[in-house]
């Protein structure tokens, strides 16, 4: 059976308790994708990472590792979510995926985060343990991200880029409501 993981960013640690936002793995649209793919027959988790505010590479690997990643697994992250998925799957390399998608990834070029959670060596190769690794990026995102994505398009052999127009980090700030079309259709392709 076909199977996703879905993974959020990082949220600041004011955005994380506030009661006006809800978590992480129910936030923008996230929940509408789970909904989708699970209307296609594809079981799809959202983790919730605790205390995502504060990145601990550990903490991460724990949650993700209580799924089964197989060839026929779809992996999804957003922002800090999609540049764990290029560090995990840089640092295991017996590792195999279906198709991975990588929504404004970051992976703090700038070396900005005191616990290191981007320290590593991004695998060059690492597109090839996928059936296909996509990045979406919005040409009006931060500059930690444009910085981030330079970079994996720079390294990433086999990399599949495809760029937007003013949808900002793909959150509720920029765009029109919790659907995400273009991004569920290139996970069915």
């Amino acid at each position: 059976m076909k199977n996703a993981i879905i993974l959020h960013g990082r949220p600041s640690k004011a955005e994380y308790y506030s009661e006006k936002y809800p978590s992480m793995s129910n936030s923008h649209w996230l929940p509408w994708l789970q909904k989708q793919l699970l209307n296609h027959d594809i079981f799809a988790a959202t983790p919730e990472i605790p205390l995502s505010y504060e990145p601990l590479w550990e903490r991460w690997v724990k949650e993700i590792e209580r799924y089964d990643l197989t060839p026929d697994t779809i992996l999804v992250g957003h922002s800090c979510g999609g540049g764990f998925w290029v560090r995990y799957l840089s640092e295991h390399k017996e590792v195999k995926v279906g198709k991975v998608v990588l929504v404004a990834p970051w992976i703090d070029v700038e070396r900005e985060d005191p616990n290191k959670f981007f320290d590593f060596v991004i695998d060059p190769d690492v597109a090839s343990r996928t059936s296909q690794l996509v990045l979406f990026n919005s040409s009006d995102d931060v500059s930690e991200i444009q910085a981030s994505v330079t970079r994996l398009r720079k390294e990433v052999k086999g990399l599949v880029y495809r760029e937007f127009e003013r949808k900002g980090h793909f959150t509720h700030k920029y765009m029109p409501d919790d659907t995400f079309p273009e991004l569920l259709e290139e996970l069915l392709k």
